[in-house]
């Protein structure tokens, strides 16, 4: 132990006198195949990212004289010396395209925000974390904190897209931050501010860390990467990041065929960033204090909530409703009216400007509010 110390100690000292800075011997794999680019494309992102101190190696049916080659004349065999690379610890980290992750892993990407030019995170934008919508985001959230947190940011602040399951998995959020899993909540820069952040928001970079599905995530990551060239190219941002999950080992980060250079050379910093930042051991301890805080029993009784069909109760007589009720997930919004017409209170759903809105009548209003909280519809 000590003697490898020694010698990490005098090849950084090398690094320092030879580059004037101390870089990680860390080495980073990148496959080059599949680009509707070319391959010439990823090659340049290879070689940006060399003469910025990065020590790669490339897998591919090029060859450069800056890095190790090693060759591949498919996806497949790619993907073999690449797992290879991974087994035999000679990378901590690749970018590549195409690559299958199980259930249980999603990637976080990063983006600019256009308004700033400043990186905030987007959780998730390929693969899935669970088929459960609202558990995705929740567990999405986690992931996006502890990628933040890996590459420098030790306090990020958190913001949820303003879509289906948004309200479900606030709740379960601040219901985690309550019982000691600490989380920063975003403020929305609209008037009505909150954490559920709207289109303004993302273009604003409200977050470091946004939350949504895995669909909506890679509709952003290709739209801001590309809204500049007219879709033809990716060459903005660094590319769609790695796959987290509970259990989540050597960092993989995906990149798309339409990258460009600068989104694959910044990619290729990004796993810099991963590798040399605990990976395995931040996501076990984020995982680890969200359990502490009542993560599995907040999934749970979700999981058991989306199980049973609603209950089927008497409407009660018709009344005139004028005051409104927000907060309630447009997934929960029928149940909630159900909720309330247990205790034959009259209530009706609709569509606000800022979203789904139950009505009741003003002298039921305070009842009503009552009862959704004490059911988890709406926060007190």
């Amino acid at each position: 132990m000590i003697n490898n110390i020694i010698a990490k100690t005098f090849i950084d000292m090398a690094d320092m006198l030879e580059t004037g800075s101390i870089k990680s011997r860390n080495t980073i794999a990148l496959t080059g195949l599949g680009s509707e680019l070319g391959e010439e494309v990823v090659i340049k992102a290879a070689q940006i990212a060399t003469q910025n101190g990065l020590k790669i190696v490339y897998i591919g049916t090029q060859k450069c004289e800056y890095f190790e080659c090693i060759y591949a004349n498919c996806d497949a065999d790619a993907h073999e010396v690449m797992d290879n690379l991974i087994n035999d610890g000679k990378i901590q980290g690749a970018v590549t395209m195409h690559y299958p992750f199980p259930i249980g892993m999603a990637t976080v990407g990063r983006i600019e925000a256009p308004a700033t030019g400043l990186p905030f995170y987007i959780a998730s934008t390929t693969g899935t974390t669970s088929s459960n919508r609202v558990e995705a985001m929740v567990k999405n959230a986690i992931n996006g904190l502890a990628v933040a947190k890996i590459c420098g940011n030790k306090n990020p602040s958190l913001g949820i897209l303003n879509l289906d399951g948004a309200k479900q998995c606030e709740g379960i959020l601040r219901a985690l931050n309550s019982a000691g899993y600490e989380i920063n909540f975003a403020v929305s820069k609209r008037a009505d501010k909150g954490s559920i952040l709207r289109g303004n928001d993302l273009l604003q970079g409200s977050a470091d860390v946004l939350v949504c599905d895995s669909l909506t995530g890679n509709i952003l990551m290709k739209t801001l990467s590309a809204y500049a060239t007219g879709g033809n190219v990716e060459a903005v941002g660094w590319g769609y990041g790695p796959a987290v999950g509970e259990g989540a080992k050597l960092s993989i980060l995906i990149v798309s065929r339409a990258s460009g250079t600068a989104v694959i050379a910044n990619a290729l910093q990004y796993a810099y960033e991963l590798a040399g930042g605990d990976f395995e051991k931040t996501i076990a301890g984020e995982y680890k204090k969200a359990k502490a805080a009542g993560l599995d029993e907040a999934l749970k009784t979700l999981k058991e909530k989306s199980a049973n069909p609603n209950e089927q109760v008497v409407k009660p007589p018709k009344e005139v409703v004028t005051a409104e009720i927000m907060g309630i997930d447009v997934m929960d919004i029928e149940e909630a009216v159900q909720s309330l017409w247990k205790f034959n209170i009259y209530a009706e759903s609709g569509m606000g400007c800022t979203g789904p809105i139950l009505m009741v009548s003003e002298a039921n209003l305070v009842k009503a509010k009552e009862i959704l909280v004490k059911n988890s519809y709406i926060q007190n």
